[in-house]
């Protein structure tokens, strides 16, 4: 089974039920979190996602980064 990420305590992020189907988006925009690792997985740069994506910055992207980075390394309770 997959390891989901908690994004709740995650600052650069939110989601509401009625915006992109209730997806996790960076906040203030409609661009789901997804679309980053997608992205990255694909060859791209941070960089070149902030370019891609108006409204997301470079500071949203290393704090997502480092929310899965955290929850990849936790602990099984």
């Amino acid at each position: 089974m997959r390891n989901m990420i908690d994004w709740s305590s995650c600052p650069a992020v939110e989601r509401w039920p009625d915006r992109v189907s209730g997806v996790w988006v960076f906040a203030g925009t409609r661009v789901p979190v997804a679309a980053l690792f997608e992205n990255l997985e694909s060859g791209a740069t941070a960089s070149e996602f902030v370019d891609w994506f108006p409204g997301v910055t470079l500071k949203q992207v290393q704090s997502v980064l480092d929310q899965a980075a955290k929850s990849a390394t936790a602990k099984k309770q």
